[in-house]
């Protein structure tokens, strides 16, 4: 077992992340769409329309996509949840804060400052940024910062190489 802040990891097939997958309840797209697209800016992306007859919402924004799949019975995920990397951090749970969903802030990870948050289903999210100097696993900040690579945002915000 290696430390968790090891750089480059590395499977023999390449493995990386296309999307997650989260719960809603039946007949709820215009709900879910007003969280990830209208909240959280994030932008739908069309089903295919062998998948789009299941009902849902695709979105994605930079480095995340998240597919949201109807379940009947519908049951949240209150642990199992995606850790969404963002780039302002800070700025997002502020914005959260302004439109009366309140981040519950968690510092039990020492690499990264977090907060967790509900989508309006009770699915639990996680949004997190790396803390200043930190060159571990998700070191690549270019895509969502917009800095160079290896940059990340510190406490503040601030993109630092």
């Amino acid at each position: 077992m290696e430390a968790y802040d090891t750089p480059g990891a590395t499977s023999p097939w390449g493995f990386g992340l296309h999307h997650t997958q989260l719960a809603m309840p039946v007949g709820a797209e215009d709900v879910a769409r007003a969280f990830w697209v209208d909240l959280l800016g994030m932008v739908e992306v069309a089903k295919p329309p062998v998948l789009s007859a299941r009902g849902g919402l695709w979105v994605r924004a930079e480095r995340v996509e998240i597919h949201m799949g109807v379940e009947d019975p519908f049951v949240p995920a209150r642990k199992a949840h995606p850790g969404v990397l963002v780039g302002d951090l800070d700025g997002l749970a502020a914005h959260l804060s302004d439109r009366g969903i309140e981040p519950r802030w968690d510092e039990a990870f020492p690499w990264f400052r977090r907060f967790y948050v509900d989508d309006p289903f009770g699915n639990r999210l996680e949004f997190l940024s790396p803390r200043e100097g930190y060159v571990g696993p998700d070191h690549d900040w270019s895509s969502v910062t917009g800095a160079g690579a290896g940059a990340a945002p510190d406490a503040g915000g601030t993109t630092r190489p």
